[in-house]
C-alpha cells in the first residue's frame, strides 16, 4: 500500500498531485486555481473544452464498497459548481472521472472496483475519455458514458483514444 499521508488536508493535496501526475500523463492540460475557496480544485482542458474538477480520494473499503462523500464542506456538488468529481481508489490504485451529474441528489458515491456489484458509477472507472470525447447533444451539460475508450488504463493508452492524438 502507498504511503498516504494521515492528515486530512495532507492527505486531499497528496490525491491532488496524483491527479496531477495522471491527467498530465493522458495529454489532460490541467490548471490550479490560486487559493482554495473555490468547490473545484483544479480545471482540465482538452482542445478548447474546459471542465471544473473536484477531486477525492479514499482507502476506506467497508462492506464491500469504497464511499465517497460527493459534498464539499456545507451541501453537495452541483453543475453550477463543477462538471466532475474525480475519484482516487489508493488502495487499488484505480481512478473514476464521475459527471456531476451523476451525482446530483447522491450525498454518498458508492464505488464496487472488486465487481461484486454492478454499481450505477461503475461505468465512470477510468472514464478520463470523458473528458475527451466530442460531445454532440444541444443539452448544456451533454455529457454521457458513451466514449471513445474502453474503461482499462491500457484502452486509455491506445491509439484509438482522443487524448492521445
Amino acid at each position: 500500500m502507498k504511503n498516504v499521508p494521515r492528515h486530512p488536508k495532507l492527505r486531499g493535496e497528496w490525491a491532488e498531485i496524483n491527479f496531477l501526475a495522471r491527467a498530465s500523463e493522458l495529454g489532460l492540460r490541467v490548471s490550479k486555481p490560486y487559493g482554495d475557496c473555490l468547490p473545484y480544485d483544479f480545471i482540465v482542458e482538452h482542445r478548447g473544452r474546459m471542465f471544473r474538477v473536484q477531486v477525492k480520494s479514499t482507502e476506506r473499503f467497508a462492506e464491500s464498497r469504497y464511499r465517497v462523500k460527493a459534498a464539499g464542506w456545507k451541501a453537495n456538488y452541483t453543475r453550477d459548481e463543477i462538471d466532475f468529481i474525480v475519484i482516487y481508489l489508493v488502495p487499488v490504485d484505480l481512478w473514476y472521472v464521475v459527471p456531476v451529474d451523476a451525482c446530483v441528489g447522491h450525498g454518498l458515491l458508492n464505488l464496487y472496483p472488486h465487481g461484486q456489484h454492478n454499481g450505477r458509477l461503475e461505468k465512470y472507472r477510468e472514464a478520463w475519455c470523458l473528458m475527451a470525447c466530442h460531445r454532440d447533444a444541444p443539452d448544456p451539460n451533454p455529457i454521457t458514458v458513451s466514449r471513445c475508450c474502453q474503461s482499462s488504463r491500457e484502452a486509455v493508452r491506445s491509439a484509438t483514444c482522443p487524448l492521445r492524438r
